[in-house]
């Protein structure tokens, strides 16, 4: 058996020393870049600072379906006891009226644990109207936009451009009723009385929302109620807002109303997204912009908004110029 030679034993024991003072110092950040995103999670001005006494932010942007994500979220802000109030930031044209009924439902056990207020940004209308319902105060900017307050369902009909081409669609079906209309033929009086008396039904529902929470007569819901958009200041008059401002304000009214201490942390409470759960255009859209492509960062960012409004199906209540009656 061989031996190493002095010389070459102490070089070796060095270059080992070297090896397991890297590993160790490597192990020793990962250590304090662990205990750090720890603590920035626990204790700091982040998404999930949930420890800290606090007022919770819940953003409603865009469209709404009363998605799962969304409803837990809402469920996790009312068992956190750090949570002393929650500002609702509403930015929203409405939705599937079914996915704002599962919303306005969620917000108003929320608001059976804390007290909660509805701050408008530049939109709350129809389903977003209907999410702002849910809470115990509604602000809105003057000239945010509140109410649509109706239920719409739109189909195409290609019934004659079948006819011009030549293409006949043949069905078989159980009764004249069944999967009525279907965009193929001429939809029926009697189809379109059933598709109506859906209609007028979720209407009712609407209403009678509108006329108890915001304490209504008859006649002051007939005022508000054929799907015209209102002005935060118009909605002052109307009944359909408490007060002007924003975040500030609302937050004035619950240290008045509510006896909130002074000073609390407003805090984002939002879902935590893996980049699994954001779908090819919106991992796309981030990395563009990240790579400092902004027009193509919105353009893919856009097309996963387009692609998203395609899954509303059913009765919907949302808001939306009617593109059609360009000039």
């Amino acid at each position: 058996m061989t031996s190493l030679p002095p010389s070459d034993y102490l070089i070796d024991r060095r270059r080992l020393r070297r090896k397991l003072s890297f590993w160790r110092v490597a192990a020793i950040l990962c250590l304090l870049i662990a205990a750090a995103v720890a603590g920035t999670r626990l204790f700091g001005s982040g998404t999930a600072g949930r420890f800290t006494p606090q007022i919770a932010r819940l953003s409603i942007n865009g469209l709404i379906t009363g998605d799962v994500k969304t409803l837990k979220l809402i469920h996790d802000i009312g068992e956190a006891k750090n949570v002393s109030a929650v500002l609702v930031s509403i930015e929203s044209p409405g939705g599937t009226t079914t996915g704002a009924e599962r919303l306005y439902d969620a917000l108003r056990k929320l608001s059976a644990q804390k007290p909660v207020v509805a701050v408008v940004g530049t939109m709350a209308a129809s389903g977003g109207y209907i999410a702002a319902l849910g809470t115990d105060e509604i602000v809105s900017r003057g000239n945010s936009i509140v109410g649509s307050i109706g239920v719409l369902v739109q189909y195409p009909n290609v019934a004659k451009l079948l006819d011009h081409i030549g293409v006949q669609v043949e069905e078989i079906k159980s009764s004249p009723l069944k999967a009525a209309p279907n965009g193929y033929t001429e939809t029926s009086p009697a189809a379109r009385a059933a598709l109506a008396s859906l209609v007028d039904d979720s209407f009712e529902w609407f209403k009678a929302l509108v006329k108890e929470r915001r304490h209504l007569s008859d006649q002051e819901l007939a005022a508000v109620d054929d799907g015209r958009i209102f002005t935060g200041r118009q909605g002052i008059g109307l009944k359909l807002v408490d007060r002007i401002g924003g975040e500030e304000e609302a937050i004035a009214w619950l240290e008045q109303e509510h006896g909130l201490s002074k000073g609390l942390p407003v805090r984002d409470w939002t879902e935590q997204k893996s980049f699994g759960s954001l779908g090819i255009l919106g991992l796309s859209a981030r990395v563009a912009g990240m790579m400092g492509f902004p027009e193509l960062s919105r353009t893919l960012d856009y097309g996963q908004t387009i692609s998203e409004t395609r899954l509303l199906d059913g009765l919907v209540s949302v808001w939306q110029f009617d593109t059609t009656q360009g000039n």
